[in-house]
């Protein structure tokens, strides 16, 4: 396995299904160009099986980005990863944390916490498969199993099977009972058993994920393990990326309305290949959070983006009475 040193994990974006595709990857992009970007989950057997081209789909800029992978087979997630990385992919990560009932029931994601030995398997398998780094993101836990030792053994034989990156969502899965958005926000937050974690495992690189909004909870985290994992937050408030950018890397901070004109040769560009506005622009209705203008932009945009012949005079339109109150 490479070493995985030349990716900058001090700052990253959480693979979340239905949201962080390819449109949303490239506006993050614009607003920190060092954030380590992350692909929506895709399973192992539709890579297999199914449309390489579509799935794998990025975009130069968007790198440095990772593939995830979901699946528990280790010769198809052998598979899986080499097709990432022919495609161009920095990182191949395993998901070993979603709780939906469709992942358990394909016995993958977070149900394999409880089977480390084959997710070891499937590490080494990845591993020996391609020349990138392979990484897992877990959970502290899941259902009963919520001891530190059980975290302990898991992270034990990741480290084992070559894993040389770990990305720990601070809050244990229940699989029975809750549904993946509860799963997202029930569950109590335990930092500190990842801040254990680093300290017993000082040589393996730890980000840390689960609700973390301001760039002061970035900095206070990065005093105790090596990354952070933005989720939601970065979604709904996509300037926190910005701001944690400059933060971390002392990059100026760029105006908003710039962003978007940034983005405007990308909108083009897209609907020239017939891709709808509307694909793009549900990335973008979070940028002028708390701003005034900000609810008639989010208006704009969400009722007429749909309709046939929406382009750029449409972004436009939502931007005027931001441009007004600047």
């Amino acid at each position: 396995m490479q070493n995985p040193d030349p990716i900058d994990f001090r700052l990253t974006v959480a693979p979340m299904m239905d949201w962080t595709d390819r449109h949303c990857r490239y506006f993050h992009r614009l607003l920190s160009p060092h954030a380590h970007l992350y692909t929506e989950m895709v399973t192992s057997a539709a890579l297999v099986r199914g449309n390489q081209v579509r799935l794998l789909e990025h975009s130069h800029e968007e790198h440095p980005v990772a593939l995830q992978l979901g699946g528990s087979d280790p010769a198809e997630l052998a598979a899986a990863a080499r097709m990432g990385a022919a495609a161009g992919y920095d990182e191949i990560n395993l998901n070993v944390g979603c709780p939906s009932d469709r992942v358990q029931s394909g016995r993958f994601g977070a149900c394999l916490m409880r089977e480390p030995a084959l997710v070891g398997e499937c590490v080494q398998a990845m591993a020996a498969a391609v020349d990138i780094p392979v990484t897992v993101k877990c959970r502290i836990g899941v259902d009963d199993q919520d001891e530190y030792a059980d975290l302990q053994h898991f992270t034990r034989t990741m480290v084992s099977a070559g894993v040389r990156v770990l990305v720990v969502h601070a809050r244990k899965a229940w699989l029975q009972g809750l549904s993946p958005k509860e799963n997202r926000e029930i569950p109590p937050l335990d930092y500190g058993r990842v801040y254990r974690l680093k300290q017993e495992f000082p040589d393996l690189i730890i980000v840390i994920n689960g609700g973390i909004t301001t760039v002061e909870q970035v900095q206070a985290h990065l005093g105790r393990v090596d990354g952070v994992m933005l989720g939601r937050s970065a979604y709904h408030d996509p300037y926190l990326l910005a701001q944690c950018e400059q933060a971390l890397y002392g990059t100026p901070l760029p105006g908003k309305v710039q962003v978007l004109e940034h983005l405007r040769i990308y909108i083009e560009a897209e609907m020239a290949r017939g891709t709808q506005l509307k694909h793009i622009s549900r990335h973008i209705l979070g940028l002028f959070q708390g701003e005034a203008g900000a609810r008639q932009f989010r208006r704009t945009l969400s009722e007429g983006a749909h309709l046939e012949g929406a382009g750029w005079a449409l972004v436009e339109a939502a931007m005027a009475p931001l441009r007004q109150a600047a």
